[in-house]
């Protein structure tokens, strides 16, 4: 434990850090708070032009420290050799597994039980193939990446050092209110999917954190509840209301909670889920 400030232990200065999904809505809010705590930062992503875009909205002392590196993460040859790239170019200190297929529905598209059945995310009509998509991205591609960077930590040090942040979510730990989404132009249903792999990710989180007991890999989750991203004025009255806050969080506001988690401050954290949601599970 160092002895110097309370502001030193979140300074992650000469560590080199992973975040997948780096071009999404959180994706980049994680790679940037990072980024401003000192780390060096490889933003994964399979869509290389967002990861551009990304990279070239950040200040030039930032971009120095970010990189773009397309990467799919349903492909374990591709997980497998992007890692062994990354590598052999030094540690790595930190992953947050952030990418995820988050289902959205118009309720236009065919599907479901019947040729004619609208695709809106009800159980009895959702497409199985939505279903595997999901488990194939939310809980097989973090199983793979972190396979590998784990095979990478574990050579680090005497007993291994490493960080890893896997992105969870309220409805892992309680089920869709399906009302909020009454509102919308058109109605939808939010899919079991997400709630099944969110919820498979906690499982996935506590157990690798019991794997490496007595060693300095941590692994821990974070639970944020719905960030604001243009949404229906309907929905997000209704989100509002039942969070403790009466509002949907600032992307930016979990800028806080990743640097923690991937700093010495939760040096004493393992194994645990850190739900940031505006009081939404709390009522």
């Amino acid at each position: 434990m160092s002895s110097g400030s309370t502001a030193d232990l979140f300074d992650l200065t000469g560590r080199r850090a992973i975040v997948t999904g780096g071009a999404g809505l959180l994706g980049r809010v994680f790679a940037r708070a990072l980024l401003d705590v000192g780390a060096e930062v490889h933003h994964l992503d399979r869509d290389e032009g967002r990861l551009e875009e990304v990279l070239a909205a950040l200040p030039d002392d930032l971009r120095r420290r970010a990189v773009a590196v397309r990467c799919d993460l349903t492909d374990e040859d591709d997980v497998e050799a992007t890692v062994a790239a990354l590598a052999r170019q030094g540690r790595i200190d930190i992953l947050v597994n952030s990418a995820a297929i988050d289902p959205k529905f118009d309720g236009t598209a065919a599907g479901g039980a019947g040729p004619d059945a609208p695709d809106d995310g009800h159980l009895t009509r959702y497409p199985v193939d939505r279903w595997r998509q999901s488990l194939e991205v939310n809980l097989t591609g973090v199983f793979l990446i972190t396979r590998s960077v784990c095979r990478v930590m574990q050579t680090q040090g005497e007993r291994g050092e490493g960080t890893v942040v896997n992105l969870c979510s309220t409805y892992g730990l309680v089920g869709p209110d399906q009302r909020i989404y009454d509102g919308a132009p058109t109605p939808f249903f939010k899919p079991v999917d997400y709630s099944v792999t969110k919820a498979g990710l906690l499982g996935f989180t506590r157990a690798v954190a019991s794997l490496y007991r007595d060693s300095g890999i941590r692994v821990n989750a974070l639970s944020p509840g719905g960030a604001f991203d243009d949404h229906d004025p309907a929905f997000v009255a209704a989100y509002s209301y039942r969070t403790i806050t009466g509002r949907m969080a600032d992307p930016d506001e979990y800028r806080g909670a990743i640097a923690f988690l991937c700093s010495d401050a939760s040096s004493y954290m393992t194994g645990a889920n850190l739900v940031v949601d505006g009081g939404w599970t709390a009522l």
